[in-house]
């Protein structure tokens, strides 16, 4: 057998081939370097934009939870209202009950007494039971003494008058008892007050 030719290379000058390759290199370093610098830079923005959504989400969340605190007490506080005040209405509708007992008593005379005592200690009871129901459920009485002195967070001046021997700002006559419920004015004691001068 003929032994087959090798094609023949051409003749090339290697040192100038290395340079080629050595540039070629540098140059796919350099965008290598640009794509990882370019990569990095996609990695930073994209985990800025994440720390960016975690911090809104977070205050959205502290908000949302605050707003939940809030409305908890807020619903608490209501409850609260409503269980102590929420009957104030009706505790006012009775309160002409209690003023037309209280007149029915003082009217009574000792004659009246003797007559109809029975009914008048029927009242009484009526009256004392009254007074039980207002106390479990927080009503209490304001009852200004005469020579008190007159407050205009729980009493309302009906009339002003210059009674000797009184000082101004004294209370010289009750007219009507005042309520508290709890610790709100359910409705002012009715009191004359003295204009004493000095």
């Amino acid at each position: 057998m003929e032994e087959q030719k090798k094609p023949s290379m051409p003749d090339v000058d290697l040192s100038a081939l290395t340079e080629d390759e050595e540039q070629i290199d540098i140059t796919q370093e350099i965008e290598e370097a640009a794509d990882q610098a370019a990569l990095e830079s996609e990695i930073e923005a994209a985990i800025e934009q994440v720390v960016a959504e975690r911090d809104e989400f977070k205050v959205r969340f502290m908000r949302a939870l605050a707003d939940a605190e809030n409305m908890r007490k807020r619903s608490e506080r209501d409850r609260r209202e409503a269980e102590q005040y929420g009957g104030s209405k009706l505790a006012r509708d009775l309160l002409p009950v209690y003023d037309n007992l209280s007149r029915a008593l003082e009217a009574a005379t000792d004659e009246q007494r003797e007559v109809s005592g029975a009914l008048l200690e029927g009242v009484e009871l009526t009256m004392r039971e009254l007074l039980n129901v207002f106390g479990k459920h927080g009503i209490e009485p304001i009852q200004p003494e005469i020579g008190d002195n007159f407050d205009p967070q729980l009493h309302q001046a009906m009339f002003e008058a210059p009674l000797p021997e009184t000082k101004a700002g004294d209370i010289i006559q009750v007219s009507l008892t005042g309520f508290m419920l709890h610790d709100r004015l359910l409705r002012p004691a009715q009191v004359g007050v003295s204009s004493n001068p000095g």
